[in-house]
């Protein structure tokens, strides 16, 4: 699918970026060119530790910023895929610095649309969130606007031959600033603070991650939202496998914070396909024959009424289930 390809992964020192240039440069070695674009040094250079450019020769790195919209077409020339996963995503620093999080997520997705299209660039995924579907808080709102964005672009591309979608998921197991490494690091203090004891979340591997990204650019028509069926966790269940001995302390819902995630709302089911393994949600904007399009795959329209909701879903993780995903995807010395 990759071979001869040349792709350039947007904020791709992050922890998708990294297993995804993993992923590929291990199941790929046929690739053209990898281009790591984003605008930490430091990160790039430890990135580069691992990914020297002597031993992938297919490897570059690229400095700049999204926001940038001259160094994005600059980065783009020759590129056949991209992947956007620049974003900043931290709920908080995003309430607190909201045009911040405006101009990285929303103004800099619509310069890589762009320079996509300016480029000859031939597909585009961009990384979306549950926190998108009926946002609360900025950043939600910024990439529910962003996913639109993309979607759209299918319709403004003109005669070019270039497929916008997106994918959507729930909190990355062991992602920089998630609920796993937090508690990880708070149990040797031998106390977890609980924002709410009946909180939940939906949960994914970084492997599946890149997995989801994969299948969405070898099956994209173009303006799809792909929605992978995921296990949710409950949140006292994460504490009691990580630190079971700890005192756990109730600290309240911090601002912008749900309760539980949403992937599909009732509204978003109107326009979803069901199929084995992911949901897609259509554009609003017919765009090529939807009905087709679940025949293809196999899919079936979803329900009136029906959500795809982290406390209503139907497949769980256990306290066991879930050290054992620590242990495989997150750190292998792990005891609880």
């Amino acid at each position: 699918m990759l071979k001869g390809k040349s792709i350039l992964i947007t904020g791709g020192t992050g922890s998708f970026g990294k297993k995804f240039v993993e992923t590929i440069l291990l199941k790929y070695p046929e690739i053209e060119r990898v281009v790591v674009y984003s605008r930490d040094e430091l990160k790039q250079y430890e990135m580069g530790q691992q990914f020297s450019t002597s031993q992938f020769k297919q490897i570059r790195y690229f400095i700049g910023d999204v926001r940038d919209k001259d160094r994005l077409t600059r980065a783009m020339e020759g590129i056949d895929i991209v992947i956007h996963a620049a974003a900043l995503k931290q709920v908080p620093a995003c309430e607190y610095n909201p045009f911040e999080a405006i101009k990285t997520n929303v103004i800099g997705a619509q310069n890589v649309i762009e320079s996509a299209i300016d480029r000859g660039v031939k597909q585009v995924v961009a990384l979306s969130t549950d926190k998108a579907c009926a946002p609360i808080n900025l950043y939600g709102a910024t990439k529910l606007c962003s996913d639109k964005l993309f979607v759209a672009a299918n319709n403004f591309k003109g005669k070019r031959d270039i497929k916008f979608s997106v994918v959507r998921y729930g909190n990355v197991m062991g992602s920089r600033g998630s609920v796993i490494p937090f508690f990880m690091q708070k149990k040797n203090a031998g106390l977890l603070p609980i924002t709410d004891e009946g909180m939940t979340r939906f949960n994914i591997t970084l492997e599946d991650g890149v997995k989801l990204v994969l299948y969405a650019l070898e099956n994209m028509w173009g303006g799809e939202i792909f929605v992978p069926k995921i296990p949710s966790y409950r949140i006292m269940d994460v504490a009691d496998a990580i630190g079971p001995e700890c005192q756990k302390e109730v600290v309240g819902i911090r601002p912008g914070e749900k309760l539980h995630e949403e992937m599909i709302t009732p509204t978003d089911a109107l326009c979803s396909v069901e199929f084995e393994k992911y949901f897609v949600i259509l554009p609003s904007i017919n765009l090529w024959d939807v009905n087709k399009f679940a025949q293809t795959f196999g899919g079936n329209f979803c329900k009136p009424g029906f959500s795809y909701n982290s406390g209503e879903n139907t497949e769980w993780l256990n306290v066991e289930e879930i050290r054992t995903l620590i242990r495989d995807h997150v750190d292998p010395a792990f005891e609880a």
